[in-house]
């Protein structure tokens, strides 16, 4: 019998998952925040909203009054193909971000060269939105 190995299957992402408080305020954050498209919830019901980048990874919504608490180490991770117009966008809507190290209204370069900075969504959670063009 011959025994699989991990260079054997193909990954790729799929979707993320993310319990909210208030269903409404985050995916009004989604939509015109972040821009993604609302999708089809496979008919899962009203505790649920999806929604999809441009590359068809998805974002559910799942409305829960489960307690967490938010880290910044652990965040969703997105790449934008202009940082700069994004953080202006965000000032003009009064939507806060900062850099890793926590300073306010600004990005920071990691040691690879890739610029970011992080927001968070009405629900705590952090999302790094970077210049990585993968």
């Amino acid at each position: 019998m011959q025994t699989a190995n991990a260079q054997q299957f193909t990954f790729t992402k799929d979707h993320d998952a993310l319990l909210v408080k208030d269903l409404n305020s985050a995916a009004a954050f989604y939509s015109e925040i972040l821009g993604l498209k609302e999708i089809d919830n496979a008919g899962l019901g009203p505790k649920f909203r999806w929604f999809e980048l441009d590359n068809k990874v998805q974002i559910h919504l799942i409305k829960s009054d489960e307690a967490f608490t938010p880290h910044k180490g652990v965040h969703l991770a997105l790449n934008v193909d202009d940082l700069d117009a994004f953080m202006k966008f965000l000032k003009e809507k009064e939507v806060p971000f900062e850099n890793w190290p926590g300073e306010a209204g600004t990005t920071n370069t990691r040691p690879d060269g890739v610029r970011q900075i992080y927001l968070r969504d009405p629900d705590g959670y952090w999302i790094e939105v970077n210049t990585n063009t993968l």
